[in-house]
């Protein structure tokens, strides 16, 4: 269903593929939004062309999607902001913000990752910079912006520990192509969409090197395992795992090549160094500094992940993949839910 149009916008901060397609869902769905980015040329060009052809050149802007040149006047009257943008640069995102806001912020992201040098999760970061004053919210699943852009159906988890927060994001973003669920679980999304990305760079790897349906499937199961031990480690609800956020986004971004990810790991298997396959990409590849993180982040919390930690050693030791591959085939036999 539509939400009925509202007199104060959203404000979506990142105007790259993901953030671009977010807004265009919103004024779609019938609630105005205000998309601002930190490149000013390219507000002027998302303004001027009503499109934003560098990323989703088939997906026009609707009536109700603003673009303004200021963060202040994005931010001025907003009913919520939605921050938009890799994990990398969510930390200072969020201290961009912050002097914006008003007395009673309510913050929503669909950033995805482990901050990289502290292994902290995305609502840690907004607690760190934020305090424990703003409603917070995590949205996350399976979605490609191409395919949210150009209306196809999509579903995706709304996760907050304010139900009602989670409810109005849910019924502002609903569409008749579009779906939002609810969770109380923001744990369990964010860590869904941290690890995914660094199982989807090894799902590409896979197949890059032409080793089969069987690994490939072996990679996501596996994976899915470790991510969920991870997850509950940190207190996470395992059911989560088996939705949007989790089970969900980890087929989608391992076995569709619109996944930069996956992609990543197929270039890496035709031989281009990390340096070249990030260039020909073009975008942010998220799984590539993750595994650095989660391999913090496992170690600390003391979680057994062999699939994502042989990852950090193709990416950043120069371990040879087929030794690697060996190493976690001949591990020893055990029963597959220890």
């Amino acid at each position: 269903m539509s939400a009925a149009p509202a007199s104060s916008p959203v404000a979506v901060i990142g105007s790259g593929s993901w953030g671009t397609a977010l807004a265009i869902q919103f004024a779609r769905a019938g609630h105005p939004v205000r998309l601002w980015g930190r490149d000013a040329q390219q507000q002027s060009l998302l303004r001027s062309q009503r499109c934003n052809t560098r990323y989703l050149p088939d997906a026009p802007f609707p009536p109700l999607l603003e673009v303004p040149a200021d963060l202040h006047d994005a931010l001025t009257g907003a009913d919520y902001v939605v921050i938009a943008v890799p994990s990398h640069g969510f930390r200072s995102t969020l201290q961009a913000v912050a002097p914006h806001l008003g007395a009673q912020p309510r913050i929503a992201w669909a950033t995805k990752g482990f901050e990289i040098d502290s292994g902290l999760l995305p609502h840690q970061v907004a607690r760190a910079v934020l305090g424990t004053a703003p409603r917070i919210a995590v949205m996350s699943g399976p979605t490609f912006a191409r395919e949210v852009g150009a209306g196809l159906p999509t579903a995706i988890t709304v996760a907050s520990t304010d139900p009602a927060f989670a409810a109005e994001i849910a019924t502002d973003l609903s569409s008749p192509s579009f779906r939002a669920y609810t969770s109380d679980d923001i744990v369990g999304v964010e860590v869904g969409g941290a690890v995914k990305n660094v199982l989807a760079v090894g799902a590409g790897l896979s197949d890059g090197l032409q080793y089969g349906a069987n690994a490939r499937m072996a990679v996501i199961t596996r994976g899915l395992h470790e991510l969920v031990r991870l997850g509950v480690a940190l207190g996470a609800d395992q059911e989560t795992f088996m939705g949007l956020a989790g089970l969900g986004d980890l087929v989608l971004t391992c076995t569709d090549n619109q996944s930069r990810n996956r992609r990543f790991g197929l270039l890496l298997a035709s031989g281009h160094s990390t340096e070249t396959a990030m260039q020909e990409i073009g975008q942010v590849v998220e799984g590539y500094q993750a595994a650095r993180a989660l391999r913090v982040v496992a170690q600390r919390e003391g979680v057994d992940m062999p699939i994502c930690d042989a990852l950090y050693r193709i990416l950043y030791e120069g371990g040879d993949v087929s030794e690697v591959v060996g190493g976690l085939m001949s591990r020893p036999i055990k029963a597959e839910f220890d």
